[in-house]
């Protein structure tokens, strides 16, 4: 399933051919690479490409998909910008004017970890959820702070897609 990769001003259009161990075919704007990619720590891989070796670490920050990429002499800003990010980000945009936000899962999945407690005080950007779909997990954060007012689920919980989880009622400061 293709998808798009921001780096400063370009969009790269990013799709996995064929994977067979770590043997990556991908192709970067109709353009195919053959990679050796291996996950070598948390947030640390090797890429072999051509007989050369590339370290990378990904580090994420505030958004939605956003890394800080750290080579040996470069630090680059990359968005991955998908159907799961499209969607959270126009939700996101959508409950910015509105009291409270329902944060809902996008895919069907699991519910790996709960971080928060009803009437907790969440701050903008802290996770309060985590879900595991496709061998992948997904945090989802707290768009503005304010106040848990309900948990809608438990951990170990199977959740369809659109399924709700967390509501989040928004401080009124000003």
């Amino acid at each position: 399933m293709p998808f798009e990769v921001k780096l400063k001003d370009r969009i790269a259009r990013v799709e996995l051919l064929s994977r067979q161990g770590d043997q990556l075919l991908v192709a970067i704007d109709g353009r195919e690479y053959a990679l050796d990619f291996v996950q070598i720590g948390r947030g640390s891989y090797s890429v072999l490409y051509k007989n050369k070796s590339f370290n990378l670490e990904l580090i994420p920050v505030d958004g939605v998909k956003k890394y800080q990429v750290n080579t040996f002499k470069n630090t680059f800003d990359v968005e991955i910008i998908d159907a799961e990010s499209k969607y959270l980000a126009s939700r996101n945009k959508a409950q910015e004017d509105e009291d409270e936000a329902i944060i809902i899962s996008p895919i069907p999945g699991k519910v790996v970890n709960i971080l928060v407690e009803k009437d907790e005080a969440v701050q903008a950007g802290q996770t309060v959820i985590v879900i595991s779909a496709m061998k992948m997990e997904s945090e989802f954060k707290s768009p503005k702070a304010g106040k848990v007012t309900e948990i809608k689920v438990t951990e170990g919980q199977s959740v369809e897609a659109r399924q709700e989880l967390v509501v989040i009622e928004f401080d009124q400061k000003v």
